[in-house]
């Protein structure tokens, strides 16, 4: 099993070299980790832009449950390619009412769960996060506690990985 981490900043083309790291011949899961709004006509272009890109083999999921998905992979199931982990922690930010109350117990739990659950994964996974911490310093405490919630998932998956990549315009760095 292998864990890959592709991360990058906005428009950095970290979803679709991640999607490159898949032979597009061979069966895939996607997992979409969004939440669709029917009122938002422009992200619903964006997610029909990823969707036709896919291969035909290739299945979609839409969950925000990343611990199961991992715990429930076999050995002989396609690999995943999760994309994104920083909108996943952003409904798992909403789902637990952290933005307002500032308690990330529930939120770090949940994480650290979804971590251990991703390093004993039996299937390969792909991942796809946005990487914050090369930015200005937000300007709003809901910013920094985004920011900083996501650095540290993306240190706890980097830690479980077996390659990180990094991507700035267009360009894949190999971290490890």
């Amino acid at each position: 099993m292998t864990v890959t981490l592709v991360l990058g900043g906005a428009r950095s083309g970290k979803s679709a070299h991640a999607e490159g790291l898949l032979d597009g011949t061979r069966p895939a899961t996607y997992v979409a980790t969004a939440r669709r709004d029917p009122a938002d006509r422009e992200f619903d272009a964006r997610i029909a832009r990823h969707i036709a890109r896919r291969p035909g083999c290739w299945s979609t999921v839409e969950t925000a449950d990343l611990r199961e998905l991992f715990a429930s992979a076999g050995p002989a199931d396609p690999p995943l390619l999760v994309d994104d982990l920083a909108t996943w922690l952003t409904a798992l930010l909403d789902e637990t009412g952290a933005w307002e109350s500032g308690d990330l117990a529930r939120v770090r739990e949940r994480i650290a769960d979804t971590v251990r659950a991703l390093g004993d994964c039996a299937c390969d996974v792909v991942l796809v996060s946005a990487e914050t911490g090369l930015g200005i310093v937000p300007a709003t405490a809901s910013g920094r506690l985004f920011r900083d919630e996501l650095g540290a998932l993306n240190a706890a998956v980097a830690e479980v990985s077996t390659e990180v990549k990094l991507l700035i315009a267009g360009i894949p760095l190999r971290l490890r």
